[in-house]
């Protein structure tokens, strides 16, 4: 609420910021449309130092902060935060915790990486395959096959009449209805 935002611009105040610097961001931080922000991180010059109240007004995730600080430093912009970890890479302590915060991303990407393949393994040896779903059955397929291979084919029509599109149509089979990848594993599944 206000009094929760009036708190936050005290403080802001109190480090040193210029009130008609502060910009305040009425939605939620789960939005990924925060337009405040943008102005914010568009308006900082090299040399100038962004100021947050906590380090969540900042990213939604580790990951997105990671590289919005990563993105100021090169453009040679501080960034201090007032509550919670302290944080300020305007001096060698902050630069170490922030290094810190990083390889701690670095590691999360890692991990959900090796879960994503070792789900994707254990699937497989239950007999599923992962990934995306074929839009077309084999019957599609072979329709696909024996009606591209003619030459009063329509291909909007066809597409039409399977609920398809062009891309689609040419990811399974080519203009003459010969099998190109896609085609060729929905045929083998």
């Amino acid at each position: 609420g206000s009094l929760v935002l009036d708190l936050q611009t005290d403080a802001l105040v109190e480090a040193g910021v210029d009130p008609k610097n502060i910009y305040l961001e009425k939605a939620s931080g789960k939005n990924d449309d925060r337009p405040e922000l943008a102005a914010c991180l568009k308006s900082l010059r090299e040399g100038d130092v962004l100021v947050v109240w906590k380090l969540d007004r900042l990213g939604r995730n580790l990951k997105h902060l990671v590289n919005t600080v990563q993105e100021l430093q090169d453009r040679g912009i501080g960034f201090k935060v007032l509550t919670g970890a302290p944080i300020d890479t305007t001096n060698p302590s902050g630069k170490l915790v922030f290094g810190i915060f990083a390889s701690l991303a670095e590691f999360e990407r890692e991990l959900i990486r090796e879960r994503t393949i070792a789900g994707l393994a254990a699937a497989r040896a239950r007999g599923r395959n992962g990934g995306r779903k074929f839009a077309l059955t084999k019957s599609q397929v072979r329709l696909l096959q024996a009606s591209m291979g003619k030459n009063e084919t329509v291909v909007g029509e066809l597409c039409k009449e399977l609920g398809i599109t062009r891309p689609t149509v040419y990811r399974y089979v080519g203009p003459d209805g010969t099998l190109r990848d896609y085609g060729k594993r929905v045929l083998e599944s």
